[in-house]
């Protein structure tokens, strides 16, 4: 039999270098992968903090408080509440008289009458227009020249006085003023007397302004007012300082108004007969008659109406009997004019309380 085979062996070196190059391929390969493991590990968390990032913040927007403006003044309240003496600014000055014009207001917008023939002569006014529109259009509708006269406190008054004066009307303002009665409201900045100097001219100005083209004024109620010297004093020199004229309604016996405005130099008249005290047609029928008397007694008379439908009712169908009866209708400012020039145009005392 054959001697078995021996094994040989690799030398001691080369043993030794092989485990060494085994052992850097280990430790290679142990970085590689923790380095891959890294970075996997840095993708994911990357993508993590990516979706759960919050959005981006808006370009930084300066926001402007809002601006709060001051409420407007309200419009003065009714005569009989408790706001009508809120304290307000003070009162301006009595305009200039208009530039250009040699004569006073008055005169420039009053209506030219018809001719007068040596007749007696015959203004009828209308007060309190302006607030019932269907009335105030159905009284435009008479026969003119009447004498209408228009709330302070009555809305779309330069619409309303301009249909008016297009119909040939004269025009007054019609001021509301404390009657005596404190239970009746006058309505809205009506003048009273317990005002100071300041408000009343304010509340009298604020109506003053409602309107233009008018001749002058005439008190809604009153007897109160027009009876107290101090505060007509007040009113008369401001239409003094404007050129108008004073009709006195004579809502009182005790009126100081008529004359007042004749001590002060401001043209005035003063009424003879209300026609409807009392609202039913032979009442009214008895008033007009009343009229005709006292203008063929003292050559000129002065009535005082309102819209009611008796009354206009009455007017339509009297107004054109005049001519026959030797009457001729006027506005108001001829009759001053004739009281201007020194007729007598004293008035009957007779007449409502307000």
């Amino acid at each position: 039999m054959g001697r078995p085979r021996k094994t040989r062996r690799a030398p001691p070196i080369l043993k030794r270098l092989a485990q060494a190059i085994e052992t850097r391929w280990r430790t290679i390969l142990r970085g590689v992968l923790a380095a891959a493991l890294v970075l996997a590990i840095g993708i994911v968390i990357g993508v993590a903090l990516t979706d759960r990032a919050p959005p981006s913040k808006p370009a930084h927007r300066v926001v402007e408080a809002p601006v709060i403006h001051p409420a407007p003044p309200a419009e003065m309240p009714p005569a009989e509440t408790p706001r009508q003496d809120a304290v307000l600014p003070p009162a301006a000055p009595a305009p200039a008289p208009p530039v250009g014009h040699g004569e006073p207001t008055w005169l420039r917008f009053a209506v030219k009458p018809p001719a007068i023939e040596g007749r007696a002569m015959v203004a009828i006014v209308l007060d309190d227009l302006g607030l019932d529109r269907k009335r105030t259009e159905r009284a435009i509708a008479l026969p003119a020249p009447l004498t209408l006269s228009f709330m302070t406190y009555a809305e779309e008054l330069p619409r309303q006085t301009g249909l008016a004066h297009g119909a040939g009307h004269e025009l007054l303002l019609h001021v509301p003023m404390e009657p005596l009665d404190a239970h009746l409201d006058s309505g809205p900045n009506s003048l009273r007397t317990g005002l100071g100097h300041d408000e009343l001219l304010r509340r009298l100005r604020w109506g003053l302004d409602r309107f233009s083209g008018y001749v002058g004024i005439n008190n809604h109620m009153g007897s109160r007012f027009t009876s107290d010297t101090a505060s007509m004093t007040s009113v008369i020199e401001e239409l003094r300082a404007r050129g108008l004229l004073f009709l006195d309604s004579r809502t009182a016996a005790t009126t100081v108004g008529e004359m007042l405005a004749r001590r002060q130099g401001v043209p005035t008249a003063a009424r003879n007969v209300f026609l409807d005290d009392e609202t039913s047609a032979p009442a009214i029928g008895a008033r007009l008659a009343d009229v005709e008397q006292a203008a063929r007694r003292k050559g000129a008379a002065v009535a005082i109406g309102h819209a009611h439908d008796a009354t206009l009712a009455a007017l339509a169908a009297w107004l054109p009997t005049l001519a026959a009866k030797q009457l001729v209708l006027v506005p108001l400012t001829t009759i001053v004019r004739q009281s201007e020039n020194g007729t007598n145009t004293t008035m009957s005392r007779r007449g409502s309380a307000g």
